[in-house]
């Protein structure tokens, strides 16, 4: 039964990932362009000053996507201020913010983009992201924002399927604890739903706390202690292994979990190096190509004029 459950979401998810279809209509950002009309794809990072973890997880998406739109202009931002100012400052390599990306797209006469981000939940920075996008809206003839990682049920569970057998592959017994970023607004909710849905996907060893946000340190600690194991591995639920990674997961958390009897291993590793995880970034960004978000006021209008049921 489980599998036939994974079976069924994973379908769902490649296919037309279940955004609630009463607002989205059919609609090919790419296909219908004009004589004179151009077309980009502009891949969103938050970033991270780490080489090593950028050329497995940043690099690889960014290929991934341009494989996935052949032929249509692939551009690059990143969002972190902090890490762009430092790489510019320290290393001389300079990164686009998205607002200069769309600037620079626009006074290139670019007119059809898409953005998609590599971010895990809809967030503050997904928000901020949308905020830039529509600041600029009027600079395009269209521009869709592709969702987050974890958007939808079937995200979810597409998440739990790719993440946990990758993990039991080099950390086969013990618990399993998913720490992520966090965020200070209500979507800190997506942690807790991932970490239901770890439950009933019969993973009742596999939690989720997060670093600034909720579940907390101490409400995955709970959890753990109802379980037999005394041996837990520590997975960043981030996209890149930078450095909330290699200090927060691998440091504070590793430390502390010590501290209350665990023995710890670590799967330093980001979000982005997995393939099933990139796919599903891939798959959110063929979707916003093929389907447009319904404005609600102009629906609601028709909804007042009596031209819809």
């Amino acid at each position: 039964m489980k599998t036939t459950l994974l079976a069924t979401a994973l379908l769902l998810c490649t296919n037309v990932f279940a955004h609630s279809g009463e607002n989205f209509v059919e609609s090919d950002l790419f296909g219908n362009l004009g004589a004179r009309d151009k077309a980009a794809i502009l891949v969103v990072h938050f970033g991270t000053s780490y080489d090593d973890t950028r050329a497995a997880t940043i690099d690889v998406l960014n290929t991934a996507m341009r494989e996935a739109f052949p032929g249509i202009e692939l551009r690059e931002a990143w969002t972190s201020r902090i890490i762009i100012r430092k790489l510019e400052r320290e290393r001389g390599i300079r990164k686009e913010n998205p607002t200069q990306a769309l600037i620079r797209l626009h006074e290139e006469g670019y007119t059809h983009i898409l953005v998609q981000s590599s971010n895990i939940i809809e967030g503050t920075e997904m928000k901020e992201l949308r905020r830039e996008v529509e600041s600029l809206s009027l600079n395009f003839k269209d521009i869709r924002v592709g969702a987050p990682l974890l958007y939808v049920p079937a995200d979810y569970a597409a998440v739990v399927n790719a993440l946990i057998p990758a993990v039991r592959a080099e950390q086969p017994k013990g618990q399993i604890l998913l720490v992520g970023h966090g965020t200070p607004d209500p979507a800190t909710a997506s942690y807790a739903m991932l970490d239901y849905m770890l439950k009933a996907e019969s993973h009742p060893d596999c939690h989720v706390g997060t670093v600034e946000g909720y579940p907390a340190f101490a409400d995955a600690l709970r959890l753990m202690k109802k379980q037999p194991a005394r041996t837990v591995t520590l997975v960043p639920l981030m996209f890149v292994a930078g450095d909330h990674a290699r200090n927060d997961i691998a440091g504070d958390w590793k430390t502390r979990l010590e501290e209350q009897g665990f023995r710890v291993n670590l799967y330093l590793k980001g979000l982005g190096e997995n393939p099933a995880i990139r796919q599903i970034f891939v798959d959110h960004a063929r979707f916003a190509a093929h389907h447009k978000l319904i404005d609600m006021a102009a629906k609601k209008q028709a909804y007042a004029a009596g031209k819809t049921h």
